[in-house]
């Protein structure tokens, strides 16, 4: 059986963002993620953690100026200064909450721009970041997000984010296999599941195309669980979906995983 993390970040915002600790606990979740802990204290965040007894998987690396439409710096030219200030934060934060999985946002390539140039930053300071987080134990991941809901983003195929993973070499750095963008940009999932299952160190979760609960839309989670399983997966899947409802409401597909029903 899968182990699950709720995702903070677009589940349980019914309430402020420290209480939705305590609810994903109360609803039996055992570990969480969410994109960015940066707007709170790093101890603020343990202590909920703590309290509600909570592993947190993952987090998000800076991703420059969020509110001004940026989405990760890794790969941008001139940044590289910046980009290496936001792997110490985000180690930082790591240190303190227990995760071992951080990732890195590689940034959205405008029109016109130099893609080569773009690679060329973005491996440069990908094989800086495993180096760094190498020491603390952390996996650093980069992940391939679709087209529809971030245009222009660098990196949108599997297949090229594990080319890049090899050809930066670092045993800790790892590909975040989202379901839901898979099955948007290529379709294949499950193939695709079995092609890379060695390089991946997280997977996500979603119902295609809206978002929603993984029991709606048109992907077979059932199926998809089982071959997690069958392909020896053990990391955390996190549920990074918009809850159509309410996020407890809408757990009947959770709660058939975890009472062997689904």
């Amino acid at each position: 059986m899968p182990k699950f993390a709720a995702n903070l970040s677009l589940m349980y915002n019914e309430y402020e963002f420290l209480d939705r600790f305590a609810a994903a606990a109360r609803d039996g979740f055992t570990a969480v993620e969410f994109l960015f802990p940066y707007g709170f204290i790093a101890g603020e965040i343990k202590a909920r953690l703590r309290d509600s007894e909570l592993t947190q998987v993952l987090f998000n690396c800076p991703p420059g100026d969020w509110a001004a439409g940026e989405r990760g710096i890794a790969s941008l030219p001139g940044r590289e200064e910046e980009f290496k200030r936001s792997i110490e934060r985000a180690l930082g934060y790591a240190q303190v909450l227990g995760n071992t999985r951080l990732h890195v946002m590689a940034g959205l390539l405008q029109y016109g721009q130099d893609r080569g140039r773009h690679l060329e930053v973005y491996l440069h300071n990908l094989a800086y970041a495993a180096q760094q987080a190498a020491a603390h134990g952390v996996t650093v991941l980069i992940e391939p997000i679709n087209t529809r809901d971030m245009p222009g983003y660098l990196l949108n195929t599997q297949e090229e984010a594990h080319a890049i993973c090899r050809e930066v070499g670092a045993p800790n750095l790892k590909v975040q296999f989202d379901l839901y963008h898979c099955q948007i940009v290529e379709g294949d999932v499950a193939m695709t599941m079995r092609r890379d299952i060695a390089g991946i160190g997280h997977m996500q979760i979603a119902g295609v195309p809206e978002r929603n609960e993984p029991d709606t839309g048109e992907l077979h989670y059932p199926y998809l669980f089982g071959l997690m399983d069958e392909l020896g997966y053990d990391g955390w899947v996190g549920c990074e979906y918009r809850p159509k409802a309410g996020t407890s409401e809408g757990l009947g597909w959770f709660r058939k995983v975890m009472s062997n029903k689904y």
